[in-house]
């Protein structure tokens, strides 16, 4: 019964935290991204995010993504990694309020809002309610699960031995989140062994001190592989965590001494007591580590050193005071930044054959960067163009307005292409879809010849080349022959039984995607000509 329940309450929150990720839409990147120029505002919107997304892990892999986007700086990251750690505490609370009887009704509410409405955003607020049910049912066979735990002597015994040693119970409450991948599972299973007597508070707030490290493990297994922002990220997250616990462990007695008294003065139950001894944990610990952000940052740059690879998003020549002086001046800018926009595009496609090539986590996440980075160049580009062609144009600049327009809608192409190859390789990776080394080698040749493609194009656009277009144009053909030659090559491994059947998929998909990719480098190129 606790095995059944704890997987529903771990399927609750993961229900819970989509739910109000599909609601809340793209505002949980605005508020990250708008909202972290100090690190207080940086830690205000990390309690707000992990709340939303009802995960630390989920919020600190946002804030990743805007650092390696150019979006913030590790600084700031960090002020959001400590607002985070406050915003877990929110399930907590919610446990401790005893809104478990109204569990099932608060199921059948999602219920009817998925299954018998068909607008989407009722839909979504009906994930909402489910995972909220989900977890509070969970919550309830855990508890009924965990009654009998109380006539077992060697756990009676191992509670003595944790009331007496702390840092014993540290271990035990690191052990177990590590083991459930999730603090807010961990802190919810010792609510409910408080809650039945099986505990009490000197063994319990040593095992929430371990649920808060065994949460940062979770960050450094995510944080394997990816890149540099991501380890320094983890690392932040561990050294706040730790030094939080070790200050803790030190005054650990007027600590629970102070508990016992919330506890009695506001006439707490027992899993209100849990949740806000976890809230004034991490509150003090954000207070008195927050005054030395820029040391932990410095701390960490120097435990894990390197250079940080960063992608400019925002627009950099985009200035709208030129559209009303000069026309011309202002599609010069456009241009400018069109060219950082091919760059970033043809940086991704050389990630994501990188990725096909290795399978190393990080090149998936600098591809996604990337195609992120070359969408909010589009947005931006495309309006500025849209604005300066509510001007009188020349011929000459109407024309390279048209150029510009053409060139950014393919170049937006292209990113959603090399998107699609990791998004395939993902899915090899995760069904175990082993491709021939003759079919990596023909997909290497490919990558390289499609990437030659789109420099030369690109190249092209930049100093107005038409031979350097033309030359895109006949290595585009060859793209083009390359796609049908690997094809009828690949069924004959599939013949032979050198290939699998799934494999085969892949290789097939991969290489439409790149004689796609081809094909938006000879519209770049036609539009340099004038075809």
């Amino acid at each position: 019964m606790f095995i059944g329940g704890l997987a529903i309450f771990l399927f609750g929150i993961k229900y819970l935290g989509d739910g109000l990720q599909k609601v809340a839409g793209d505002k949980l990147r605005d508020i990250l991204d708008k909202y972290t120029s100090n690190p207080v505002m940086g830690v205000i919107s990390g309690v707000v995010v992990t709340v939303l997304l009802q995960t630390s892990t989920g919020t600190t892999v946002l804030t990743i993504g805007l650092v390696n986007a150019g979006f913030m700086t590790f600084r700031q990251a960090i002020g959001v990694i400590m607002g985070a750690n406050i915003g877990t505490t929110a399930t907590a609370f919610i446990i401790g309020l005893q809104i478990s009887d109204y569990a099932l009704p608060i199921l059948a509410v999602g219920t009817f809002l998925i299954f018998f409405l068909k607008n989407k955003k009722a839909n979504n607020f009906g994930q909402v309610f489910f995972g909220f049910g989900a977890l509070f049912y969970g919550l309830n066979l855990m508890g009924e699960g965990l009654e009998p735990i109380r006539e077992v002597e060697a756990f009676a015994d191992l509670t003595v031995s944790m009331s007496q040693t702390p840092i014993l119970g540290v271990i035990i409450g690191v052990i177990f989140t590590v083991s459930v991948q999730s603090s807010t599972a961990a802190i919810g299973l010792l609510q409910q062994l408080y809650a039945q007597g099986a505990m009490d508070i000197h063994a319990a707030l040593p095992v929430l001190f371990g649920d808060n490290i065994g949460t940062t493990i979770t960050a450094i297994l995510a944080s394997l592989g990816a890149s540099l922002s991501a380890k320094r990220a983890a690392m932040a997250h561990v050294i706040f965590n730790l030094l939080g616990t070790i200050v803790v462990l030190i005054f650990i007695q007027p600590f629970i001494a102070m508990m016992i008294y919330i506890k009695d003065r506001f006439m707490l139950n027992e899993e209100m007591t849990i949740a806000v001894a976890h809230g004034l944990f991490n509150g003090t610990n954000v207070l008195i580590q927050l005054p030395f952000v820029a040391v932990l940052a410095w701390i960490v740059t120097k435990l894990i050193p390197g250079k940080e690879t960063l992608i400019e998003y925002k627009a950099q020549h985009l200035d709208p005071v030129l559209i009303n002086q000069s026309s011309s001046i202002a599609l010069g800018q456009a241009k400018k930044e069109t060219l950082r926009m091919a760059e970033l595009a043809t940086q991704g496609l050389h990630e994501a054959g990188q990725f096909a090539d290795t399978k190393q986590k990080k090149h998936a996440e600098m591809t996604y960067q990337l195609e992120d980075g070359v969408n909010n160049l589009d947005k931006k580009i495309t309006d500025y163009l849209v604005r300066i062609s509510t001007n009188s144009l020349t011929a000459a600049d109407s024309r390279i307005h048209s150029l510009l327009m053409d060139t950014v809608r393919d170049l937006e192409r292209v990113g959603d292409h090399m998107e699609n190859i990791v998004e395939l390789t993902e899915y090899q990776i995760a069904n175990k879809v082993k491709m021939s080394e003759s079919a990596m080698v023909d997909l290497r040749e490919m990558f390289a010849l499609t990437s030659e493609t789109l420099k030369e194009a690109i190249r092209a656009l930049e100093d107005d080349d038409v031979e350097a277009a033309k030359s895109a144009m006949q290595k585009e053909e060859q793209v083009d022959k390359m796609e049908r030659q690997f094809r009828k090559k690949h069924i004959m491994r599939l013949n032979d039984g050198s290939c699998e059947g799934s494999a085969g998929i892949i290789f097939v998909d991969m290489i439409s995607n790149l004689e796609r990719i081809g094909d938006h480098a000879t519209n770049i190129a036609e539009t340099v000509i004038n075809e």
